[in-house]
């Protein structure tokens, strides 16, 4: 299918090694050869070729189950010292508005034209979105994506949308191209999104920008809530929560208004 096609550039070996990586979690800290094999669908001597060369530079070391990541890999993550900051900076606030609000409070960045959810405290209720940090979900369709994309200079969505395929996951997913413009255009002036049922039926969430100390946006917080608890009045609290939250973010990041 053509949306599936990768693109030219696209150095295979390079998309694998990374495959495998992203299979080891807190939950599987040790894989061995024919688990990552299965996982992975690609032959045991493959898979044995990418973990000596993966640990010859020290990205992965041998266990006894198996192999875990190395500790090149913690040297790097150390090195990404924005996230951490803003891990800091927005988890107390996430809790304060998941008191307030009841719902699941999400923190996510932008990655191409992806939403990557670096943080996220469950609803007490629990709205079953995802199932941990780290998922992915089209920007266009969630209310942290289309703060992150409403924020880019015009030439670099430009840029970004050039390389959008569009894919209905719901009835409310936006698909065409100029609407979704039209949206971002929206999101921009008064400074917060809507998801409305768009990446799950169902669900609705709201999402405003999170600013570093420079006023750039560096990242979108968000309350996801079910449609039946998230009438109009419900959802202007909500709304207005997650506004005031992401400032206060804002603001222990650095960023004066």
């Amino acid at each position: 299918m053509e949306g599936n096609r990768r693109p030219s550039w696209e150095l295979g070996s390079v998309r694998n090694a990374a495959r495998l990586l992203k299979e080891f979690s807190r939950t599987d800290r040790e894989l061995g050869v024919s688990e990552l094999s299965r996982r992975l669908g690609l032959a045991t001597s493959t898979v044995h070729r990418m973990l000596a060369t993966l640990a010859a530079e020290r990205f992965v070391e041998r266990a006894p189950g198996g192999y875990r990541l190395g500790i090149a890999l913690f040297e790097l993550g150390a090195s990404v010292g924005s996230h951490l900051d803003l891990h800091e900076a927005a988890m107390p606030v996430m809790a304060t508005l998941r008191h307030t609000t009841g719902e699941t409070v999400q923190l996510a960045v932008l990655d191409g034209m992806e939403s990557v959810y670096i943080d996220r405290l469950e609803s007490p209720h629990t709205v079953r979105i995802f199932s941990r940090v780290g998922t992915r979900l089209p920007a266009t369709t969630t209310s942290t994506g289309k703060s992150l994309l409403a924020a880019l200079e015009p030439e670099e969505l430009d840029l970004r949308l050039a390389h959008w395929v569009p894919r209905r996951h719901t009835p409310f997913t936006i698909v065409d191209e100029a609407v979704l413009r039209t949206r971002l255009r929206e999101v921009a002036e008064r400074g917060w999104a809507e998801n409305r049922e768009e990446s799950r039926v169902g669900v609705v969430s709201v999402g405003a920008p999170v600013r570093g100390a420079d006023g750039a946006v560096i990242a979108a917080l968000s309350v996801a809530a079910p449609t039946d608890r998230a009438a109009a009045p419900a959802l202007r609290r909500i709304r207005t929560g997650v506004v005031e939250a992401a400032a206060v973010i804002s603001r222990r990041l650095g960023h004066v208004p």
